[in-house]
């Protein structure tokens, strides 16, 4: 079996659990809410196949939404944030023709690295409390709670970042 899957599969596996089990329990002042499982959408190669891409983003907030029971805003908000990877990612390197195949998050430059893992979860947590609350008489409770979820889920991504890749 190719050593892309078997490291892809684990690490599909680890986050839902990790995400399912321990981080949606963590509600901090009622504002801070991890989820970390979309850093499997941040370093997901881009070389790869964009359909099979999509389908496992899916599935990964799918297998979020069945446990947490949440009716599909982990699945819309985590293939959203997968379609649109490439754009965000060529609208912060400002290039239109740089080398995919030896892309990788940690060999970008700090600022444009978290950039990009900001913008994601920026759009990812904007969208899951969107559906959440679905109204516009709750604007204030979402941008705050979007911002704050997206700052301790950027810090807690970056440092996992740091700690568990390699630089190449």
């Amino acid at each position: 079996m190719n050593n892309f899957i078997i490291q892809n599969t684990i690490l599909f596996i680890v986050l839902v659990l990790l995400q399912v089990l321990i981080l949606n329990n963590i509600n901090l002042f009622g504002y801070l809410n991890p989820y970390i499982y979309i850093i499997f959408v941040i370093l997901y190669p881009l070389r790869k196949e964009k359909g099979s891409f999509l389908f496992l983003s899916f599935l990964l907030g799918l297998s979020i939404d069945f446990f947490l029971n949440s009716g599909g805003i982990n699945a819309a908000a985590t293939l959203f944030i997968a379609y649109f990877r490439l754009s965000i990612l060529t609208y912060i390197l400002r290039k239109s023709d740089f080398d995919y195949q030896l892309f990788n998050v940690n060999s970008l430059p700090f600022g444009k690295s978290i950039t990009f893992i900001f913008l994601l979860t920026f759009i990812h947590s904007l969208i899951i409390y969107t559906l959440e609350y679905f109204s516009f008489n709750d604007f204030f409770d979402i941008i705050k709670k979007t911002a704050f979820s997206t700052i301790f889920t950027v810090t807690m991504i970056y440092f996992i970042i740091i700690l568990f890749t390699k630089k190449r």
